[in-house]
């Protein structure tokens, strides 16, 4: 199974950018998606999850009221819009797969990972 995140890039603060995530390797059932972000020097940290369940959604409160998760649950894909990005949104973000059930917010949760893909927020 491999998941390829794409759609980062630099953008001024205050912009938007909308990640991407596809899955490929295998048809499978999925519990839910999620993205998460590594800082230089920091540790790698949940961002927003689907749960395909209901449609649920969660969301570290940072980027609450600005980062929509969304997805299809039937291809395993995943979208995160990012609007009114902030220079500490810079970082690079890594989408991931629960085959089964768990915390939306813990990284051991998460079976499958993408490669990450760069995103830059200038001042």
């Amino acid at each position: 199974v491999q998941l390829q995140a794409s759609g980062g890039g630099l953008v001024q603060a205050g912009g938007s950018l909308r990640l991407s995530c596809a899955t490929s390797g295998g048809t499978f059932s999925s519990y839910g998606m999620g993205w998460f972000r590594q800082a230089p020097g920091k540790e790698r940290e949940f961002v927003a999850g689907i749960c395909w369940v209901g449609s649920r959604t969660f969301y570290r409160d940072s980027v609450k009221g600005r980062f929509t998760i969304s997805g299809d649950n039937a291809k395993n894909t995943v979208y995160l819009q990012m609007n009114s990005l902030k220079p500490e949104d810079t970082a690079v973000y890594y989408c991931a797969l629960q085959r089964i059930g768990g915390s939306y917010y813990a990284e051991a949760a998460y079976n499958y990972w993408g490669q990450g893909t760069q995103v830059t927020v200038s001042s």
